[in-house]
């Protein structure tokens, strides 16, 4: 099959390199502000406005929605979950409510924690999980391993020993309180 011009296929395997992590978030950014400019073009857009938008995103997804939100005034929260700062300079004008959110068991939390460092934000450590328990992951790898189709240790480095549903409430609960309480 033949790609139109422009695009590219990517098969990432493992951790991404720092290059391809880059084009990742910027890809993102580029998506989250076409979005933006997309609902500004609907027939409710002066009733979003003065709603506000809040941005929420996983790892990369998470970078980008902060890097997003510096940028954007349409934007009036952000939440991070578990997603580097450091690929830019550190977003400091960021004047939006902020949750940075991250598991107790991830093996980047001392990159997190140093490009976090400087940002004001209400910080929340998910304890017994870990990267992948923000994703669908959290739900299915504990159902795999039931099915013996995953090992326990796989399963603690993806989404970490915590029970799934109590951790997806958790993640649930906390996200929709900090924007509930940040729009509108």
């Amino acid at each position: 099959m033949e790609l139109p011009t422009g695009m590219r296929t990517t098969t990432l395997i493992g951790p991404p390199d720092p290059a391809t992590f880059r084009t990742m978030v910027d890809t993102r950014i580029a998506d989250l502000r076409l979005v933006l400019d997309r609902l500004g073009d609907l027939p409710l857009a002066p009733v979003m406005d003065s709603c506000r938008i809040g941005l929420y995103g996983h790892s990369a997804g998470g970078t980008a929605a902060v890097y997003t939100a510096r940028d954007d005034r349409r934007v009036g929260a952000v939440a991070n979950l578990e997603g580097y700062l450091d690929l830019y300079p550190t977003p400091a004008g960021l004047d939006h409510p902020l949750l940075l959110f991250r598991t107790d068991g991830f093996d980047g939390a001392a990159r997190i924690e140093s490009s976090w460092a400087s940002l004001p934000g209400h910080r929340v450590l998910l304890p017994d999980a870990n990267h992948w328990a923000f994703t669908d992951y959290g739900s299915l790898v504990a159902r795999l391993q039931t099915a013996g189709l995953v090992t326990a240790t796989a399963r603690a480095a993806l989404i970490g020993t915590g029970d799934p549903v109590v951790t997806l409430a958790e993640v649930r609960a906390r996200v929709g309180t900090f924007f509930t309480g940040h729009l509108l």
